[in-house]
């Protein structure tokens, strides 16, 4: 026995130094942690269980016969987050650059099934060069395994995918299937085609940071949700994500303790929305005086930066927060706006997260590139989402609400379960000076009548009233109660019962 238990110890050494330590000394003279050394920090202190530490590839061509390392460039396992279960795996660029093999696939390939079959989140952290091409069609294999367990996991188990170093080929397929995607900072990058390829194909000269580094992927493509400046920040901002969402579609949103009251007004609010319509203000110091504690975990902050989405708490509860965004493009919805919330729509409604819509829209971006873009397509897209979910949906409306835009952003007619208004909102098919404009034309060359048609305009139709007379506003409500008053309405909406007709799945305009 005492052989044996010194085989094992010998062995499991072997496996904990991956591709060796004069690698591990390459690996950290990059600015980057193994794999094994990540996996110690995102997870709780001693919780990791490893699976399938001694797996080998069984490639025999090209000599790999004869360079096996245990465990085949993928750490794979499980533990815990803040003592709740996640699955894990991490690709090892200390052994064979991390690249996919068919037993490297199928180690993936069991933790994914053991995610969902127990319901339970997965992480991946990528570090590795794409497909092991020794390996050929069987690598190819194994990829299409993965990507297909993404597609049934998807809406079921949340799915995280972390890029700390390079992420090409086959292997950026999987993360694009993920629900979130978040990188290193000039030290990882995102591209099907390496800059040496582009540069055969197109005759293009770029280097790999600017094909898809960190800055690409979260101002330019949108493929990333957020990008940190070093392991150690992403790693620990994972774990703080984790405590936001459930578990799986089936289990409770999370619920911490929070020692914020909701019943304490917050008096600056009232001063929040300048008096001038046109002057802006950030949203984001609406959304951080209702969450509780300030706690907001924003989701691609980087991109579309006209419309803001993230995860905060109300009364301990996870809660999504969509909002415009008056300090840029004056909060107007675009094409990347449009597709960046709808997105983040559909995922808190696939997980049951309740969701609430700060509004201040003067419209769709007008012009040539938003058409040709496909703007009806992309608007449609956020339509549609706010229209299927069934979720808990409260919508405050602070100040415009124009056009289509106020149908779009969760408006009672789509079935909003709770609006509200501030005495500054302006609900109407467009502002005063356009409106006035169409209307009265014949009026154009008379400054006088043309101010007075627009005094009448702003008091007929620049008001919350006229919407709150035809029950399209529930309430007109003080800016400083706004906490108080989502808090509970999220609280009467907690045993909401709604369900979609039934369908095999939906066509969503993509």
């Amino acid at each position: 026995m005492k052989e044996v238990i010194e085989e094992l110890e010998q062995r499991r050494a072997t496996a904990m130094l991956g591709g060796g330590q004069k690698r591990i000394d390459a690996q950290h003279g990059r600015g980057k942690l193994t794999a094994r050394e990540r996996l110690t920090v995102l997870l709780d202190a001693g919780s990791f269980e490893e699976f399938d530490m001694f797996v080998e590839h069984r490639c025999t061509d090209f000599g790999m016969d004869q360079t096996k390392i245990p465990g085949d460039g993928v750490v794979t396992g499980w533990g815990t987050v803040n003592g709740r279960a996640v699955f894990v795996f991490a690709k090892d660029f200390t052994v064979f650059g991390g690249s996919l093999s068919e037993t490297h696939a199928q180690k993936i390939q069991k933790v994914q099934d053991l995610a969902l079959r127990n319901r339970a989140p997965i992480i991946g952290l990528y570090d590795a060069g794409g497909a092991r091409i020794q390996e050929g069609v069987a690598a190819l294999g194994g990829y299409a395994e993965v990507f297909q367990r993404n597609i049934l996991a998807s809406g079921v188990i949340p799915q995280i995918s972390v890029i700390m170093g390079p992420c090409a080929g086959g292997d950026v397929y999987s993360p694009a299937m993920t629900d979130f995607i978040f990188m290193v900072r000039e030290r990882s990058y995102m591209f099907v085609t390496g800059p040496d390829v582009v540069k055969t194909v197109t005759n293009e000269t770029v280097t790999a940071e600017e094909l898809g580094g960190a800055r690409v992927h979260t101002t330019k493509s949108s493929i990333a949700d957020g990008a940190y400046d070093h392991d150690v920040d992403a790693l620990l901002q994972m774990r703080r994500l984790v405590d936001f969402l459930p578990s799986s579609n089936t289990a409770p949103i999370p619920e911490l303790q929070t020692h914020q009251p909701i019943g304490e007004d917050d008096p600056s609010l009232d001063t929040l929305v300048p008096d001038n319509a046109n002057k802006p203000y950030d949203i984001k110091e609406l959304i951080e005086k209702t969450i509780d504690e300030g706690d907001f975990f924003e989701i691609q902050a980087d991109f579309a930066k006209n419309i803001v989405t993230g995860f905060g708490r109300m009364e301990g509860r996870t809660t999504g927060f969509v909002a415009n965004q008056p300090l840029v493009l004056a909060g107007v919805l675009d094409s990347d706006a449009s597709r960046k919330a709808a997105r983040f729509v559909r995922f808190c409604d696939a997980f049951s997260i309740p969701i609430v819509t700060f509004v201040d829209v003067p419209g769709f971006l007008p012009g040539t590139s938003q058409e040709y873009g496909g703007l009806i397509k992309h608007g449609a897209k956020l339509l549609f989402a706010y229209g299927e979910a069934t979720v808990p949906k409260v919508t405050v409306i602070t100040r415009k609400a124009f056009g289509g835009a106020y149908d779009v952003m969760a408006s009672k007619h789509l079935r909003g379960d709770i609006n509200y208004a501030w005495p500054s909102a302006q609900i109407a098919v467009m502002g005063a000076k356009g409106a006035v404009e169409i209307i009265h034309r014949k009026d154009a060359g008379d400054p006088d009548r043309i101010a007075e048609h627009t005094r009448s305009y702003e008091d007929r139709f620049l008001s919350p009233f006229v919407a709150a007379e035809r029950g399209y506003v529930d309430e007109v409500i003080m800016p400083r109660s706004t906490r108080n008053r989502v808090a509970r309405a999220l609280r009467l909406l907690r045993n909401k019962d709604l369900e979609n007709p039934w369908k095999k799945h939906d066509n969503i305009p993509l």
